[in-house]
Parts: C-alpha cells; structure tokens; sequence
C-alpha cells in the first residue's frame, strides 16, 4: 500500500494510521509501519533529551527551519521506500502547505520556498514514482476538532483553536488542488475507531494492488 493520510490535527489520522497497521498485522501477518513526523519539531522520542532537542527545532529561525523541512520532505520520496510493500506517510507535505505560511514563518505564497507549489511538484513527483499511491483525507467538524483539542492538547502541536476553520478548510483546498488521482475522504466527527477503520477498508479495496491481495489471501489460507 502507498498511502499519504491528510488531515487537521485532531481529525483521527494517527488513530486511523494505528488500527491501519493492527488489521494488517492481523489479516496480513506483515508490518504497515507510517512515517508520522511532518509536524514540528518532527520528534518521536520522549524524556527530557527528547523535550530539549524539540526547543531547539521549534526556536530555529524560519529560514533555517525551512531548510530542515524542505530535507524531510524530499528525502521521503527516496525510491529506497517504494522498494517496500508499503510507503505509509502522515500528512507529509501537505502539512506544510497548511501549516508553514500559518506558524512557522516560510512558505507563503508566490514567495521562495512556496510550499503550495512545492505540494504540486511533489504529487507529480509521486505519481511518477508511485501512480498506485492513495490520498486520503480525514474530515471532522470545527465543534468535534475543538472539542478534541481542549480534551486531550498534544504537545507541541500547532493548531490554535481560533484557526480551526481555516485549517480545516486549507487541507480540503490541497485535496481538491491534489494531483494524485486516486483519493477519497473519510468523516470521523461521529464516528467511532472501528468504524472509521471499516470505512477506510470498504473505500480502500478498490486500489489494493496484487501484491496486498496476495498477501491477505495467502494470511487468510495458513490460518
């Protein structure tokens, strides 16, 4: 599977990702690993070192941090990934076409580093590489994405609630503007875990190629 899941912080996409990965193992018997480190200060460690280094990148000046994200978005179209069953991103650049001009300072508009025309260059990029590849995006209402936020903040995460709406309505914006030609949507604001997995499932058969078909035919014949 080639896959690059988009979505608001707090539309469900790292839950989606993780029972993606869950019913894989299970129904596949392989690893569906994401790569979920698009969003400052791109860290997944944890502890005091981890807090440390995360203040570095988020104190990094917009010039030098546009660098670093440029050299994160790019080495993940390596062809060393697309050698593996599965090429499973987390917003990848298109958290940056939302996200830079809005809180990091770099990638507005019609200036260097324009990360609305980067996003364009790098789904023909991917369509080159990986035309098999799926978008999907994750939707939930402005009340169900307030709500999660004041729950349960994450740390160092960039949504403010007074944005929520433009956020949710620049990602549609990057769906619709997309040029990777298969893609669906998913709504999570109602919707349970499972149920947002069922439905990735029943949208996500139809572009399942040989080599995922013959994996859960063979998984479903050995048990």
């Amino acid at each position: 599977m080639h896959i690059i899941l988009i979505g608001c912080e707090y539309a469900g996409k790292t839950t989606l990702a993780g029972s993606i990965s869950r019913w894989w193992r299970e129904h596949a018997g392989g690893t569906a690993d994401w790569h979920d480190h698009f969003v400052r200060p791109f860290l997944e460690e944890t502890g005091p070192e981890a807090e440390a280094e995360a203040q570095q990148v988020l104190q990094m000046r917009p010039a030098l941090l546009e660098k670093y994200s440029r050299y994160m978005l790019e080495y993940h179209l390596n062809h060393a990934f697309y050698q593996d069953n599965h090429h499973l991103l987390v917003n990848w650049y298109y958290a940056d076409a939302v996200y830079a001009p809005l809180y990091y300072g770099y990638g507005h508009p019609d200036v260097y580093g324009d990360r609305q025309k980067t996003a364009r260059t790098l789904d023909e990029a991917v369509m080159r590489v990986a035309p098999d590849t799926v978008l999907v995006l994750l939707r939930a209402s402005p009340d169900a994405i307030g709500q999660r936020l004041r729950k349960d903040r994450h740390a160092h995460g960039p949504l403010a609630e007074a944005d929520i709406e433009v956020v949710l309505q620049r990602f549609e914006e990057e769906y619709e503007r997309s040029r990777i030609r298969r893609k669906f949507a998913l709504e999570t604001t109602a919707c349970s875990a499972q149920e947002t997995l069922q439905q990735f499932m029943q949208e996500m058969e139809p572009h399942l190629g040989d080599r995922d078909q013959r994996a859960l035919l063979v998984h479903a014949h050995l048990r």
